[in-house]
């Protein structure tokens, strides 16, 4: 059996994905996400890991914010490139647990989850790392993740129907490994043309272990929301947008 987790690299998603990502991804927060990233950036040079289609970085660079992207998957960055907008914006290819970019930056960002992509707990702590190298004293690094609801698995296995209509369905299963606190998704896209198999893999980690990954890498907590409207982070929320702070030395 082929293990889904080792089969990707950081330009497995683009591959499969890129062509529907905007359609199928928008998680609806977009013009939240930007005002807050905006204020928060401010006049800064800022740096957004995994900028995928420019979802948020294009309406970021309208605002006159000073933005550039890192990105794994050449395909994403093909999407980007085709809207308006998108080849103003510099981006770098490579992983960003590398954050191969030659420059410091006074804000980065992660969203979407997308640090979960990560499926190990060394990249994880490596992406920290990097981040905090390529961050100016007293620089921020905003993450945004989901907060795990592990409820829906049964026997370490989950089954649900993404999208229904009449010419299409989609299902996702999943198998959840506790030890190493990863999920391997497969998604099932079945229409008249056929089935079509779109994996993803993620590791989750709790915010206090993100928490931890920030302070080795010299990072500290300033901010925790529940939500991109800054509503308070409790027992309750299933997402949280988390702001370090890089201490000025």
């Amino acid at each position: 059996m082929k293990d889904i987790i080792n089969q990707f690299d950081h330009t497995t998603f683009g591959s499969l994905y890129a062509d529907e990502y905007d359609g199928r991804h928008n998680p609806g927060t977009t013009d939240l996400a930007v005002s807050l990233l905006a204020e928060l950036a401010g006049a800064g040079k800022v740096l957004e890991l995994a900028i995928g289609t420019g979802r948020v970085a294009i309406p970021l660079a309208n605002l006159g914010i000073d933005v550039q992207g890192l990105e794994g998957s050449p395909d994403m960055v093909e999407q980007l490139r085709a809207k308006e907008g998108g080849d103003r914006i510099p981006v770098t290819l490579g992983d960003m647990t590398d954050v191969n970019v030659d420059d410091e930056f006074d804000f980065v960002f992660l969203i979407f989850n997308t640090f979960f992509n990560l499926t190990s707990q060394d990249a994880q702590v490596r992406c920290f790392e990097n981040v905090a190298h390529h961050l100016n004293p007293g620089g921020g690094f905003l993450v945004e993740t989901f907060i795990p609801d592990l409820s829906v698995f049964h026997n370490h296995r989950s089954i649900r129907t993404q999208h229904l209509d009449m010419d299409t369905l989609i299902i996702e299963a999943g198998l959840h490994d506790p030890v190493n606190q990863t999920i391997e998704y497969q998604r099932a896209y079945i229409d008249d043309s056929g089935v079509t198999l779109k994996p993803l893999p993620m590791r989750y980690a709790w915010p206090s272990e993100i928490d931890l990954m920030a302070r080795s890498a010299g990072l500290s907590l300033e901010a925790r929301w529940g939500g991109w409207d800054r509503q308070p982070f409790d027992g309750d929320s299933e997402m949280h947008v988390s702001l370090y702070r890089k201490a000025i030395r």
